[in-house]
């Protein structure tokens, strides 16, 4: 490939970052500005933060697990968009190599399960 084949990409990228850009600025120049005290004020997970609180407070790991555990799970989930659209020409390879993706997925959500990752408590 030369340099000028990848001329459309640029192009793209190019439009992309003035589009951004001006999008950004239009929105700052034109936009209203309302500031009260109340918008002001930190805002934190619901709480009202106060000069008293500590400026970092222990949260549970789980929630974090749950978090990490959801994404992984669902980006697996993605991998069978692309099996579907190339099924037929797989054949029974492809299935084969499915089914032990899935297979592996499962054993995993099973092991998670049984060791108490997806109880919220």
């Amino acid at each position: 490939m030369t340099p000028v084949d990848y001329l459309p990409l640029l192009i793209m990228i190019v439009t992309a970052i003035i589009f951004a850009a001006l999008a950004l600025m239009v929105s700052a120049l034109l936009g209203p500005r309302r500031p009260t005290h109340r918008k002001l004020m930190p805002y934190e997970s619901g709480n009202i933060v106060s000069d008293t609180d500590p400026g970092r407070r222990r949260f549970p790991v789980k929630f974090y697990l749950i978090a990490m555990l959801f994404t992984i799970f669902d980006v697996e989930v993605a991998f069978f968009y692309p099996w579907a659209v190339v099924f037929r020409q797989l054949k029974v390879f492809g299935f084969q190599v499915m089914l032990l993706f899935v297979a592996v997925l499962l054993i995993g959500f099973f092991y998670l399960w049984k060791k108490g990752a997806f109880e919220w408590d």
